[in-house]
């Protein structure tokens, strides 16, 4: 006899995996925010220098 299909279960992993999913991609934007300001110039330091 076949197992009836879990509903509840199928709806935790799907949730689990959009949420790894979104994660991940906060995760890769973060970095490359934080590569991009490494790169650029410190606008403070320069404007108080003039």
């Amino acid at each position: 006899m076949a197992l009836k299909p879990n509903y509840g279960q199928q709806r935790a992993d799907r949730n689990r995996s959009k949420q790894e999913k979104k994660d991940r991609k906060l995760r890769q934007q973060q970095e490359q925010t934080a590569l991009r300001k490494a790169q650029k110039p410190d606008v403070d330091a320069t404007e108080k220098k003039s």
